[in-house]
């Protein structure tokens, strides 16, 4: 029955934050200032959730296979190669270390 529960709660949350976009008056969404934030944030969560899928197991720091890709995709992006050069300098990587540390 938690679960539900949970599930709920989570429902009527989203639902709220929804609601409490829609009545934010829209002299304030055209501020300078918002209107940068609200075009940094989705950058910085993404940014966030790459390093945390990468770095931590649980409650641990890991330094493996994802963090050398990780590192040849930063790389190509530093040497400006195009996005599929990116992703598959990447995969190489990341498929190399796994295959030579068994």
């Amino acid at each position: 029955m938690n679960v539900w529960i949970a599930i709920g709660v989570t429902a009527l949350g989203c639902y709220a934050v929804k609601l409490t976009g829609l009545l934010v008056p829209a002299g304030v969404l055209e501020r300078p200032l918002v209107r940068r934030l609200a075009a940094l944030l989705p950058v910085a969560l993404l940014a966030a959730l790459t390093a945390q899928q990468t770095f931590a197991d649980g409650q641990s720091l890991v330094l493996d296979a994802k963090a050398a890709g990780l590192a040849a995709a930063a790389v190509a992006l530093v040497l400006r190669a195009p996005f599929l050069l990116v992703v598959a300098a990447a995969v190489a990587v990341t498929a190399g270390v796994r295959a030579l540390s068994g």
